[in-house]
């Protein structure tokens, strides 16, 4: 299993859709709006990293709006 915390900057009047088409991926654990540099953070839980990338490359960042992710992996300890 991976998990990613993906904070994702987006285009200004798109927040509400770029979260709307967040919340209906299946790999979707959770999903927050934010204030600050970054508009939503959302927690990707899939089988490996592999996957995790295809998910950001091809499900998040070809959101409309979507502008800016930068992805953080979880560890195990």
């Amino acid at each position: 299993m991976a998990i990613g915390f993906v904070l994702i900057k987006v285009f200004p009047t798109k927040e509400r859709y770029a979260y709307d088409r967040l919340a209906e991926l299946e790999e979707v654990e959770e999903l927050y709006p934010l204030f600050g540099e970054y508009d939503l953070i959302v927690k990707v839980v899939v089988k490996d990293f592999e996957h995790l990338s295809e998910v950001v490359l091809r499900k998040i960042r070809t959101i409309d709006g979507v502008v800016e992710t930068k992805t953080l992996t979880g560890a195990v300890l």
